[in-house]
This record gives C-alpha cells, structure tokens and sequence, in this order.
C-alpha cells in the first residue's frame, strides 16, 4: 500500500485535482519519497508501455542473434500483438467468466461493509487530528486492475470543498491509515479478489467533517499532547 499525499511523492503538483475522487492509475504518476525496491518494481511493472516491451523483448532477441531474420520478423504485427494479447489479456488478468470465482457474493458484501467501516472511522480521527468542520472527507482507496501479481493499492484522503486537494499527512495519520486500513479478513489482497469480480477499482467512502463528534475531537486532541511534549 502506498499513502498518497502532497507530503509523500516527489511529484506533488501531480496531485492538483479539481474534483473528487481523483482517479491516479493511468493519469498519474505516483513516485513515492520512500519506497523499496521492490515498491519501485511493482509501480514500473504497472505501466503498461513497458509491459508491451518486455512482452515484445523475445522479437527483439531474436533479431540479434540471427540479424538474417530481422526484416521477416519486423513484418510480423500479427504475432507482436498475439504475443503482448496473451500476456495481458491471459497471464496478467482474470477472465470475465473467472471472476465470480475469485470470491462469492456473500463474502465481497462483507469485506466492503468492513472496508467501509474501517474508513470511517479512520475520517473521523483524521478530522478530528486536523480540526476540520466542514466540507466532505473522502478516503479513496484505489487498485491495480492487474490480477497475478501482488497488489498494488494506493490510498489518499481528499477534501471536496471549493478547493478539492489531497491532503498532506503527516507521520502518525501515515501510520493510522496503514495500521488500520488492512489487515484480518480484509487484506489488499481480498480487496483485489472483491475488485475483480466487480470490475470496479476505486472504492471512495465518504464523512462528513461537521458530524464527527465532540468526544471524538477531544481523543484527537488528547492523542496530540504526547506527541507534543515529546518533540518537545
């Protein structure tokens, strides 16, 4: 899972938007200030341009090693795109048909009541944290659509307001978020499985910020005192 926030990518100006959700897979690039290697390996393999070129990376061996076949085999399309069709349509993603076999109905309900839930509640403290009253908070959570690899998931909170933006988060709302979001039944990978068989990758609970409760501003308040005094 990769937090997405003005704070958190070296590419900021990427994430002006003006409307939400912001849809970033295939219009954005997500480059992330800190992420592994194998976070970078999975963002690049995610980008469909390259996966055509190692797909069509056979073809071009080939030519080097027998250059007498090089004019031949750059006549012929039908095979590249049999090829790149194959590994997308066949290796990478599941079949129409094979999706409702991924999870059943009853179980992809359930994990989005739960994912739901635990989004919620992460906008409430997050309101709270930030001293927000008004407009509307958006925790979108939005996936890769490809099925045989792990996971890619990006998550963002979004404020809809006469300013639509992302909002920057700092260390402890990061951790909040991947602490809270995922996890038991629920996992990127479950989501995945639930995205698939709904064809639908962008998943967007919405709070308003005039409903979170006094009680919960006041735990935010109270879980900010440590922290404080601490940097202090």
């Amino acid at each position: 899972m990769i937090v997405v926030a003005p704070n958190t990518v070296l590419n900021p100006a990427a994430l002006e938007t003006r409307q939400v959700p912001k849809k970033m897979f295939r219009r954005v690039a997500v480059l992330p200030r800190r992420a592994g290697f194998a976070t970078w390996a999975r963002i690049v393999f995610d980008v469909q341009i390259l996966r055509y070129l190692v797909a069509l990376a056979p073809f071009v061996v080939a030519m080097l090693i027998w250059p007498r076949l090089a004019f031949p085999i750059a006549q012929a399309p039908i095979l590249m795109v049999l090829l790149v069709g194959l590994v997308e349509m066949k290796m990478l993603r599941v079949s129409k048909d094979g999706r409702a076999d991924l999870i059943d109905e009853d179980a992809a309900a359930r994990g989005l009541d739960t994912l739901r839930f635990r989004a919620r509640s992460i906008l409430t403290r997050l309101a709270a944290r930030k001293e927000l009253s008004e407009h509307r908070l958006h925790l979108v959570i939005e996936q890769s659509e490809l099925a045989r690899v792990p996971p890619l998931t990006l998550v963002s909170v979004q404020l809809d307001g006469p300013d639509p933006q992302l909002l920057p988060l700092d260390a402890d709302e990061q951790r909040l978020i991947r602490d809270e979001l995922f996890g038991g039944a629920l996992t990127e990978r479950e989501l995945l499985r639930i995205n698939l068989r709904e064809d639908v990758f962008l998943r967007d609970v919405a709070l308003e910020a005039r409903g979170v409760s006094a009680h919960a501003r006041l735990a935010a308040l109270m879980e900010r005192a440590p922290a404080a005094e601490h940097a202090q």
